[in-house]
């Protein structure tokens, strides 16, 4: 999704570091910086600026959504951010996330504006500011709101995006997948031939076969895949027709 619309309607003029800024939690304490002081500051200790809460009559469907990653529940306020989190479990190599990481004071069109994007994502490869919204209700405001993040992002060294839409056939594999998520034993020594069967080019399907305990091998395969010592193209929905490839070496 392109934000020149939105960033075209930014303040950046002369001395807008100095009076855009950022107010976050650290250890528990509100604190606010100047966003030319923000690439300085430390993510240790990070929270959530905001929760939300549940009532009856809400449209929207918010949880607490579990990540092997990191091992605790991250709160989501939607369907659609609960999907990034399982997609970033799943592929990104997370070590930690905050929901509602900070509250970004910002000039535009309409003069002073608050935005508080959904996520911040510290990962291997290095830290994302990320927004969650499906594409068909992205309005003007919205991409401003974005472009101001992507512009903190840039300041402080991170990346950006904005989640607004998947191929439904991705968030449904990730869920099967995520099914098999934790630890599991072993004690049919099932993967150790489905690994070896892997390298030969199988595919889901072949390699189910292959076992001698067939329903026990779809649900390791399932296992391996959700841990990378298995992969497939996600490009196409998994079926038994799948082609499965050697991952990585560890889980």
């Amino acid at each position: 999704m392109s934000l020149a619309e939105g960033r075209d309607g930014l303040d950046l003029t002369e001395g807008w570091l100095r009076r855009w800024s950022v107010a976050w939690r650290l250890g528990g304490d509100a604190v606010s910086y100047p966003l030319d002081e923000l690439a300085q500051s430390s993510l240790s200790g990070l929270g959530p600026v905001r929760w939300f809460t549940w009532r009856r009559d809400q449209r929207h469907r918010p949880g607490l959504v579990y990540m092997v990653s990191t091992g605790r529940l991250h709160g989501s306020e939607s369907l659609e951010e609960a999907r990034l989190l399982l997609a970033l479990d799943f592929a990104a190599g997370v070590i930690e996330v905050v929901s509602q990481p900070l509250r970004l004071t910002f000039f535009g069109q309409a003069g002073r504006r608050v935005h508080t994007p959904d996520f911040l994502v510290r990962t291997r490869s290095g830290v994302w500011l990320i927004d969650v919204r499906p594409a068909r209700l992205i309005e003007g405001k919205d991409r401003e709101s974005f472009a101001a993040a992507a512009e903190v992002a840039r300041v402080c060294g991170w990346r950006f995006a904005v989640a607004a839409d998947w191929r439904q056939h991705v968030t449904v594999t990730l869920d099967c997948f995520s099914s098999r998520r934790r630890p599991v034993s072993d004690p049919l020594r099932v993967e150790p031939g489905l690994l070896a069967e892997a390298a030969e080019g199988r595919t889901f399907g072949e390699l189910v076969d292959s076992s001698a305990f067939p329903p026990v091998a779809r649900a390791h395969l399932l296992h391996l895949l959700w841990h990378r010592r298995l992969g497939l193209d996600l490009l196409e929905p998994l079926s038994d027709r799948s082609r499965v490839v050697p991952g990585e070496t560890e889980s």
